[in-house]
């Protein structure tokens, strides 16, 4: 009598279909690259697709992911292993800067300001792992000591947009009973907002201090930073009834990693070289709808519809 075979991981390739189809042909290379054998289950045409097999352990399913990466290298298609069970996620964490948004809300209030330049060079290099967060968090600060409480309402107004396939993934997981939170190195002025626009429950930032409508050139302590990112993911795990094993983190800089490492599926989207090379799952092609996919939703299921906390309307990606 033969032995059932548990197909245990999921090979997932993604495509961004605006720029690039995703083909039968990809995926036969990708298979025979692995050397495993399977049926193809695609999760949206020419867009994302998966096959489910069995892998020893997962360092065997990493090596097996390089080797596929290597016979795909130069095509803009995103790669995952991911393990078949607890594959839906019941809660979702996500940075703000440069993941939900593609802004980073502190250059941009610096460059109304008037001293962008600094303030960028900086952040780019917070980001990066180089700089401790918190002191550059500081530095950048006390250069806006001064400034109008209405830049903030200006940036908001005239500056953020959404990262393509924020909503859609903030709807379908909470459609499907999972709890959602912003938790940012940034600002509750932008986050509540962000949360407010996507539909997050929950958002957590710095407090910017605030005297006679001015900026004072200070956030609250303690600061939002890498620990309490963490930290705050276990807490929202635990307030839910979760396990860690349910959960799933995006951002992408040196601020979120260890958020990422902590959660089941930690996804570098569109990641600094530190944090690509640190998270275990990256998006370097896709949107964010490309969560949706690892998690094993079809597009179908997708959820477009839907509203947030202040009841504004989601219909649009």
């Amino acid at each position: 009598m033969l032995d059932t075979i548990i197909m245990d991981t999921v090979l997932v390739a993604i495509a961004s279909p605006q720029t690039f189809k995703l083909t039968t042909d990809h995926m036969t290379t990708a298979i025979q690259a692995a050397g495993i054998t399977g049926d193809l289950n695609w999760l949206s045409p020419d867009e994302a697709c998966e096959v489910a097999f069995s892998a020893s352990d997962d360092f065997e399913a990493r090596q097996t992911e390089d080797k596929v990466r290597q016979a795909l290298d130069g095509l803009p298609i995103d790669i995952a292993f991911v393990p078949a069970d607890n594959r839906k996620k019941k809660l979702l964490v996500a940075d703000m800067d440069s993941t939900m948004i593609q802004q980073e809300c502190i250059d941009e209030l610096a460059d109304v300001a008037g001293v962008g330049e600094h303030v960028k060079q900086v952040t780019a290099r917070a980001m990066a792992g180089e700089l401790d967060f918190q002191d550059a968090l500081r530095e950048r600060l006390i250069l806006l000591k001064g400034q109008p409480e209405s830049i903030i309402a200006d940036v908001i107004a005239d500056r953020l947009t959404f990262t393509p396939g924020g909503r859609v993934l903030v709807q379908t997981m909470k459609a499907n009973g999972a709890f959602t939170a912003v938790l940012s190195g940034g600002f509750t002025h932008f986050t509540g907002y962000v949360a407010k626009m996507l539909g997050f429950d929950d958002n957590q930032a710095n407090v910017l201090e605030i005297e006679d409508g001015k900026l004072k050139g200070t956030a609250i302590e303690p600061i939002m930073d890498k620990d309490q990112k963490k930290r705050s993911l276990a807490t929202l795990t635990m307030m839910n009834g979760l396990s860690f094993a349910q959960t799933i983190a995006v951002g992408d800089g040196a601020n979120d990693l260890p958020m990422l490492n902590r959660a089941s599926m930690g996804v570098a989207l569109h990641g600094k070289p530190i944090v690509r090379d640190g998270a275990r799952y990256r998006i370097d092609h896709g949107d964010l709808t490309a969560l949706l996919y690892l998690q094993g939703y079809k597009r179908t299921e997708f959820v477009t519809g839907g509203k947030g906390q202040s009841g504004v309307a989601i219909t649009t990606s």
